[in-house]
């Protein structure tokens, strides 16, 4: 490959810039939601509850609202909502298992989404626009009501983490993940929940947190230069960098104990 041949004016800002506003968006709540997830042991639940936002979504579609219209939105918040209350329900009933739930309703929310748009002649698309997300056509009018939305999640969580209980931890949990689907899909998601918890599991409790958002940072900056210079599609090169940087943390981690 030649690299003196790279077009680095599609650098461009004015769309990187709101790209990358919205992964710090996603970065900001699930990097701390990450770490308490991993800590659960109910790593799969990000899955679960993206997709089942996400069915929230096609079914308001198959009824024919506006894509951003106001009805989507609460039908997305809406069925998030009751699969956080049902694996709430699910943990205190059956803990043993929670885990192995998660991944049922994850598989039967995919399946249900699949049977609505199977008559969609868009159908294929709209589902790939969900799982694998359109980061770069991010607006600034889609990033104010989720800025509002993370500084109150954000509020809540920070304020009153001590006090919050199951329920309150799996509908915080259900609004923030309802509003990133929509923005970076249920891939990145995913992604920016758990890899940068992963990264920073072995490291000191006190650096934990502001380690997990280094990461996650680092990663959006290099997928979304990466993915505009080489043509790439975006979220999947964010995933991939996510899984770098991790690395790289761990590597750092692991040979400053050796070397103590």
């Amino acid at each position: 490959m030649n690299f003196e041949s790279l077009n680095l004016s599609v650098l461009d800002i004015s769309i990187l810039g709101p790209a990358f506003l919205a992964g710090l968006l996603v970065l900001a709540t699930h990097v701390p939601l990450g770490q308490q997830v991993l800590k659960r042991g109910i790593v799969f639940i990000d899955l679960a509850v993206a997709q089942i936002a996400a069915l929230g979504v096609i079914a308001a579609d198959a009824m024919g609202w506006e894509p951003q219209g106001l009805k989507v939105q609460i039908a997305a918040v809406c069925a998030a909502l009751l699969g956080a209350l049902l694996l709430t329900w699910t943990e205190k009933r059956w803990p043993e298992v929670q885990e192995a739930l998660i991944g049922v309703f994850f598989v039967l929310a995919a399946s249900a989404g699949i049977l609505l748009l199977s008559n969609n002649p868009h159908g294929g698309e709209h589902l790939k626009d969900l799982l694998a997300g359109q980061i770069l056509w991010v607006s600034m009018s889609q990033l104010i009501p989720v800025m509002l939305l993370t500084l109150t999640l954000l509020g809540i969580w920070f304020g009153f983490r001590q006090r919050i209980g199951r329920a309150c931890f799996y509908v915080l949990f259900a609004l923030a993940v309802t509003a990133s689907v929509q923005l970076v899909g249920i891939y990145l998601v995913f992604s920016s929940l758990i890899i940068p918890a992963l990264a920073v599991r072995n490291w000191p409790e006190s650096r934990k947190l502001l380690g997990g958002y280094s990461v996650g940072v680092i990663a959006y900056v290099l997928g979304l230069a990466l993915s505009a210079v080489f043509d790439l599609p975006s979220g999947a090169v964010i995933v991939w960098c996510l899984a770098f940087t991790s690395v790289i943390a761990n590597l750092k981690v692991m040979s400053i104990k050796s070397a103590s």
